[in-house]
Parts: C-alpha cells; sequence; structure tokens
C-alpha cells in the first residue's frame, strides 16, 4: 500500500470520524432541549415553609394569663367571704352583748 492510498484512506476515516462526532452533537444538543422542555412545572400552591407559630404562643400565653387571673379571683372572693363572715360573727357578738346590756 502505497503513501497516498495511506492517506486518502486516513482521510476517509478522518472525514467519517467528523461525521460522527457532528452526529453525537446533535444528539445530545436535542437531549438536552428535551430535558429542559420536559421539566414539569408546578401546578399546586407552595406551601409555607414555616408555620405561624407566634400565634398559637400568643393564644397559649393569653391562656395562661386567663387561668391565673380566674385562679386569683376565686382566692380574693374566698378571703372576701371569710372576712364578712367573721365580721359578722364579731358584729353579732356585741349586738347579743348589747340586748344583754339593757
Amino acid at each position: 500500500m502505497s503513501d497516498i492510498e495511506r492517506a486518502a484512506k486516513a482521510a476517509v476515516e478522518a472525514a467519517d470520524n467528523s461525521e460522527n462526532l457532528k452526529l453525537i452533537t446533535a444528539a445530545l444538543q436535542a437531549q438536552q432541549l428535551l430535558n429542559t422542555q420536559q421539566q414539569p412545572q408546578c401546578q399546586h400552591p407552595v406551601p409555607k415553609s414555616s408555620p405561624n407559630v407566634g400565634k398559637w404562643v400568643a393564644v397559649a400565653v393569653a391562656g395562661s394569663v386567663a387561668a391565673i387571673s380566674l385562679a386569683l379571683s376565686a382566692i380574693a372572693v374566698a378571703i372576701g367571704a371569710v372576712a364578712v363572715t367573721c365580721c359578722l360573727l364579731v358584729l353579732r357578738g356585741l349586738y347579743r352583748d348589747y340586748q344583754k346590756g339593757r
């Protein structure tokens, strides 16, 4: 085989390789286009990233304050009832002493 034949054969192989490279490049580009077009779009609404915890903390604090104030008012009513009872007993005793003294 002469040098010219070898050079011609190499040129043909290079041309084939060049064509194969062009086909591979075109296939890769087409695949990239399909991948970018086939990405699904989200149709549902995106949920909030963090729940509204502050609202629930405020509700818990308000409930605790309400429970404590209710308990304190019940204690105040009980103390008032004891004071009124003591006052009435003392007044009754004074009234009886006053009635006996006449």
